[in-house]
């Protein structure tokens, strides 16, 4: 199926007033893209998570709004409406600058945005055991550790340098038998991991709704069971009843997060984490990686090992006591 996009050039204080404009014309499927300048203010003020953020090429350099629909004769009318409402955003005083108003329309594949995507999502191998696999490909003949993977709306491919360091320091660690607690389980992955390497149960933690149905649908893909395989939505910060409700001490931990939130969460991994246990943990922009390992030691942990990739750090933490 083939669509009509049609793209308006604004400001971002304009942006609202022509998604109002396209709107009125009958285009509601519609994408905004902010500036950098906007995207970056609005990443930072969301401290939670903006450290998964490359701000080099967050925004755009002309904010516009997109508006689609269907490439078909009846539609033609509304593409010539939205431009005209365009046109008369310039006829009225909004006390805003909405910038050139520019419009351009172009035909576009549904498959531009459904499925592209997919060609960067490839097999990948990691560490000495472990092979993440895309839903969608055949499964290779291999004597590694196979996991399945469809990457959903939440965060957790493999491919991301913090995943991977994390699944190097988990196969490592991962023992058969061992309980392992994931905080911040985001698509599952590191969770999934532990329990195909051998875990006897896994507990999955996030504070994202979503994280909930893609972990699940992930672990059912690999076979898993609810007995050994847990998930919860929460926020570990300040929840202590989400923290009760998934007890402890773990001999595995995980946090692949962002540098904020492990800082916060050091204390009380001190406290999940088994006497002479692990605590893998990774999200830690490289400015930040000095304060967070500073913080894990005042928390009680010995940082046993630091490693790098493309300015991402990950650190691998012993519970001594």
């Amino acid at each position: 199926m083939k669509w009509l996009e049609i793209s308006v050039y604004t400001t971002d204080e304009g942006l609202d007033y022509v998604c109002a404009a396209l709107d009125g014309a009958g285009i509601t499927g519609q994408s905004i893209e902010e500036s950098r300048t906007a995207a970056a203010a609005f990443l930072r003020e969301s401290v939670l998570y903006w450290d998964f953020a490359d701000m080099d090429k967050i925004g755009t350099d002309r904010p516009c709004v997109k508006g689609y629909v269907a490439d078909c004769p009846e539609n033609y009318e509304k593409v010539e409406a939205a431009k005209e409402a365009v046109a008369r955003l310039n006829t009225l005083d909004l006390g805003v600058d909405l910038g050139s108003l520019a419009v351009t329309v172009r035909t576009v594949d549904e498959e531009d945005w459904a499925n592209n995507w997919k060609q960067y999502y490839k097999p990948l191998l990691i560490g000495k055991r472990l092979l993440v696999l895309p839903c969608w490909e055949q499964k290779p003949e291999t004597d590694r550790v196979v996991l399945k993977l469809d990457p959903g709306m939440a965060f957790g491919t493999g491919a991301h340098h913090t995943t991977r360091m994390c699944l190097e320091f988990l196969e490592r660690v991962m023992e058969p038998g061992l309980d392992m607690l994931d905080m911040g389980c985001g698509s599952g992955i590191l969770s999934i991991a532990a329990r195909l390497l051998g875990a006897r149960r896994a507990v999955a933690v996030d504070i994202d709704p979503i994280a909930e149905t893609v972990a699940r649908d992930n672990a059912d893909m690999n076979g898993l069971s609810q007995d050994g395989y847990e998930i919860y939505i929460g926020n570990l910060l300040d929840d202590e009843a989400l923290r009760n409700k998934i007890g402890g001490p773990y001999p595995v931990v995980a946090a692949n997060i962002v540098a904020d939130v492990i800082i916060g969460l050091a204390p009380y991994a001190r406290t999940v984490v088994a006497p002479g246990g692990w605590f893998i943990v990774s999200g830690i922009i490289d400015d930040r990686a000095a304060e967070t390992e500073e913080k894990l030691k005042q928390a009680g942990f010995e940082v046993t090992e630091v490693v790098s990739s493309d300015c991402w750090y990950a650190m691998l933490c012993r519970n001594p006591a």
